[in-house]
């Protein structure tokens, strides 16, 4: 039980985060003017989700390690030092920072090309009507892209159980595992290295039918406020 619970707590905290940011971001960048900048921003907000698993865990390890980065700064400051690694109530808002960092920018590229098919027409008809930016963003952005953000919600919630296996596999140890161990890991060190493949089975298609409710869950709720669904 207690993995499904962190599993699922993860996975709630990350859709939060993940999902609205590069919303938010895609809506700044397309009031970016200077095409060079743009260019600039996007290209460093894409390449961390380009790097490996390992490398980022590598990093992350690194910066919150006892005399890493983190640590240093908050020593100079005349703060105390935190063993972020091995204290359980950091695993998850350090995994979830990180997936932020990882995804913000290519989770935007959607919503960026749903950007550029709305008809300009229409923004000049709000500013002929006095909209500002704020109401052209309210009443012609969002509204032209609102499919979009239906369908990837509609996929995010579908894969809230999904944590991502290989991170927390390397960021995780013993002395976290009370709100670190999420059902892959646990089927991976339960099920596969101590053989029990029935086990490990029955769970991940309990977790695959839960996905499953999700989706269909959430689409069904879309298709009854909003009028817009996957199908």
């Amino acid at each position: 039980m207690e993995v499904f619970l962190n599993t699922l707590s993860i996975g709630i905290w990350t859709l939060i985060f993940t999902f609205p940011l590069p919303i938010i971001f895609a809506l700044l960048l397309n009031e970016v003017k200077n095409r060079i900048f743009k260019k600039f921003i996007q290209t460093a907000s894409y390449l961390p989700y380009f790097l490996s698993i390992v490398i980022i865990a590598g990093m992350i390890l690194d910066f919150t390690s006892s005399n890493g980065f983190i640590n240093n700064a908050i020593h100079f400051f005349g703060g105390t030092r935190i063993l972020f690694m091995q204290d359980p109530k950091w695993f998850q808002p350090i995994y979830v920072i990180s997936q932020v960092w990882q995804t913000l920018g290519w989770g935007s590229i959607l919503y960026l090309a749903a950007l550029t098919n709305i008809d300009d027409t229409l923004y000049e008809a709000a500013k002929m009507d006095g909209a500002n930016r704020w109401q052209q963003m309210l009443h012609v952005t969002l509204p032209g892209i609102l499919p979009t953000i239906i369908t990837m919600l509609v996929l995010n919630v579908g894969s809230v159980l999904g944590v991502g296996f290989e991170k927390v596999l390397l960021l995780q140890n013993p002395l976290v595992y009370s709100t670190g161990d999420v059902v892959s890991t646990y089927l991976y060190r339960v099920g596969i290295l101590s053989s029990n493949f029935s086990y490990a089975t029955a769970i991940g298609i309990f977790e695959a039918i839960i996905g499953l409710v999700l989706v269909l869950g959430s689409n069904r709720i879309s298709a009854k406020i909003t009028k817009t669904s996957l199908w």
